[in-house]
């Protein structure tokens, strides 16, 4: 379904991006007509089947990925000074690594975080009291930040990021995120036109980082077919041959 090496996803260019566009708006559209109808029927499950999206639904929580890869890249880029030889550049190109993790899904959360503010839209929760299509722009608290789903961006992000960096693991997580967005609607917390948004936001802004990262040389690279790949990490490299041999 996606070649990760592309410039950009579901065959994305510049003259497909405004049919693209077009696309998602549709689709937001034809997903808004359910929303009621999934939201308030998947809620009203029992308690057994809704479990075990209440148990994979904090895999969606930013802070787990987002802590460990910023102290990691700081504590490595800290490393470098003392270090020489391989152990240095091994540890440039994890901190590169932790760099890259800590942007690819903490972007997609940021630009997440202000369209939620922006737009304000009710929770779940908030339907019988205001409707499903009710907004509290700007000056909101969190019942108001429906649209999109963080926790699916953080998700599908990682799922990208990962996928980045180790393309064989992008099936699973891919999966894992997908799963974890799904979660959101029966565990009360968004609808899935808030869930959709959210998986759009996430792809695209964990190539958006993707793509920086290639221009400016940092940890990728581009071929002159414009396809993005991950340098090859010599330093841990040669520090996985050491540890074999």
């Amino acid at each position: 379904m996606f070649d990760i090496q592309k410039l950009w996803p579901l065959g994305l260019d510049r003259k497909t991006w405004p049919l693209f566009l077009v696309g998602m708006v549709a689709v937001l559209g034809i997903l808004g007509s359910i929303d009621v109808l999934a939201s308030r029927g998947t809620i009203g499950w029992p308690d057994q089947l809704r479990a075990p999206f209440f148990f994979i639904t904090d895999y969606g929580l930013s802070d787990w990925i987002l802590i460990p890869s910023l102290v990691l890249m700081i504590l490595l880029r800290l490393a470098i000074f003392p270090l020489r030889g391989v152990w240095r550049q091994a540890s440039g190109e994890l901190a590169a690594l932790s760099a890259f993790v800590f942007l690819g899904v903490g972007v997609p959360g940021l630009i997440t975080t202000v369209l939620k503010r922006l737009i304000g839209r009710s929770r779940p929760e908030e339907f019988d009291n205001v409707g499903a299509f009710s907004f509290q722009n700007f000056v909101n608290d969190w019942t108001f930040q429906s649209f999109p789903s963080g926790h699916s961006t953080t998700a599908i992000a990682t799922a990208f990021v990962v996928g980045f960096i180790y393309p064989r693991l992008f099936p699973v997580f891919f999966i894992v995120g997908a799963v974890v967005a799904l979660s959101r609607v029966p565990v009360g917390a968004h609808y899935p036109t808030d869930v959709f948004a959210g998986l759009i936001v996430g792809m695209l802004g964990a190539y958006l980082v993707r793509n920086f990262f290639a221009r400016k040389g940092w940890l990728f690279t581009q071929s002159p077919d414009r396809r993005i790949s991950l340098m090859p990490l010599e330093g841990l490299r040669r520090l996985v041959q050491r540890a074999r041999a």
